[in-house]
């Protein structure tokens, strides 16, 4: 269950739990309010947020693979850059991102 942590007029912030939760190059799915939101740790500590689902079938995202920065939907294979949304290699449509951080007491942040 997400925590909120602060509010400005256009975000609100939300307090995940534990970074340690998700393995390093895994993803996890959060119902954050009553939006799904994939929230991936990379291999070498970075973390993305994304919409849950797939644009090319609706693929669950949080069972993708990642690699850097690119994830790739366990449905059909087709890879997105986790900076940016952008399709790689597919003209389907970007993911949405969302904000994301470690705290420094090694909790997810995330920014809706």
């Amino acid at each position: 269950m997400a925590i909120m942590n602060a509010t400005t007029d256009t975000a609100m912030t939300y307090n995940l739990g534990g970074a340690d939760q998700i393995p390093l190059g895994e993803g996890r799915m959060f119902h954050v309010g009553n939006r799904p939101v994939a929230v991936f740790r990379g291999r070498h500590g970075a973390v993305y947020a994304t919409q849950a689902w797939c644009t090319h079938q609706e693929g669950p995202l949080a069972d993708g693979l990642i690699g850097g920065s690119t994830l790739v939907c366990p449905l059909h294979q087709f890879r997105f850059n986790l900076d940016t949304g952008e399709p790689l290699g597919s003209d389907c449509s970007p993911l949405q991102i969302f904000p994301v951080s470690i705290s420094d007491a090694g909790e997810i942040l995330l920014s809706l």
